[in-house]
């Protein structure tokens, strides 16, 4: 029997040993393995359009950077992780994995020339563009701020032109319409002397019953404002969107009546609402694919889809400079819808 004694004591400073190590283990190595974990499902939530899981996500490695007991080292631990999500969200081909943003079939483009900002992007001069409106400019609905429609762009830009200045500035605030956006105009927008105003406007009219003449009235001075200071103008229509298609009389009258102001100002318009619609009918990709749970707000998907779109646009005035087809800035590609 004496015989298992020295057995159980060398077995028992084995077990401490191992623990020892254990315990000597680095202690970042647990929450690198769980943040990284964390990277993976926001990616993967970023192509599947489940953002408000994504927006917890994004805000937990905010928890593990206030640990008091140990900052240095666990701050490093969330830079890495959040480093990694922003690399593999950031690139279309990750967000548009499970869903490609085609171009929309039977739906006009009717964004227009843009020859003023077409034109210093060719000749390589910085740009300034400024995204103007409401909650959808702002972001909401998006996982994180670099999945706003406004920074998409600005990366697409970026990419095309890596050599030029360009500098996408999100000027969007949630529950405006033009009422409140006119009295920010001339300090946000004007000047700051932008090269491009994209005015994402009409949505919040709609589901607050604003009267459609004084709607018009305010966006086509807005409009006029932005012209006399030498910037191309794109409006952007209301979203398709439960919300918004509830009230199908009123969504339908802010398209056409955004559409009128476009070609009597002769500027372009992004036909949102047609696009959004075309993603649904035509493309057969569910709702949920591409708005959030409230029925309103765009994705981290729409977002990008949007942004990618119209870039696009952007990127096909640059061209028509570049061989020499300066269309002059009154003159529309199509006639509005």
């Amino acid at each position: 029997m004496r015989f298992a004694f020295p057995f159980r004591f060398a077995a028992g400073r084995s077990l401490r040993a191992v623990a020892a190590l254990l315990l000597l283990a680095p202690l970042s190595a647990v929450p690198l393995c769980a943040q990284t974990g964390q990277a993976d499902q926001h990616a993967a939530l970023s192509s599947g359009a489940k953002t408000e899981a994504s927006r917890a996500d994004a805000a937990k490695p905010a928890a593990v950077e206030t640990d008091a007991a140990n900052p240095q080292p666990q701050r490093g631990v969330a830079a890495k992780a959040l480093d990694k999500v922003k690399q593999v969200a950031k690139s279309a081909s990750d967000i548009f994995h499970r869903v490609p943003c085609h171009q929309p079939t039977g739906v006009p483009n009717s964004t227009g020339s843009l020859p003023h900002v077409a034109a210093k992007l060719a000749a390589g001069k910085p740009v300034v563009i400024i995204a103007f409106g409401s909650s959808s400019t702002q972001g909401y609905g998006s996982s994180a701020p670099e999945f706003t429609y406004p920074s998409r762009l600005a990366a697409q830009l970026r990419r095309q032109y890596p050599s030029a200045d360009i500098s996408v500035l999100n000027r969007g605030k949630g529950g405006e319409d033009a009422p409140e956006m006119m009295r920010r105009l001339q300090t946000e927008v004007i000047d700051v002397h932008p090269d491009m105003v994209i005015w994402q406007v009409g949505t919040n009219a709609v589901l607050r019953n604003l009267d459609p003449s004084e709607t018009a009235k305010q966006v086509e001075d807005g409009v006029a404002r932005i012209q006399a200071d030498g910037a191309d103008v794109v409006l952007v229509d209301p979203q398709y969107s439960p919300r918004v298609t509830e009230r199908p009389e009123s969504a339908r009258g802010m398209v056409k009546l955004l559409g009128r102001i476009a070609a009597l100002r002769h500027v372009g318009i992004f036909p949102r609402f047609e696009v959004m619609r075309d993603w649904h009918e035509r493309q057969a990709i569910p709702i949920d694919d591409f708005v959030t749970a409230d029925g309103l707000h765009m994705n981290d998907w729409g977002y990008a889809c949007f942004a990618q779109l119209l870039g696009d646009d952007i990127i096909r005035s640059v061209g028509a400079i570049k061989i020499g087809v300066n269309v002059p800035g009154d003159v529309r590609t199509y006639r509005p819808m």
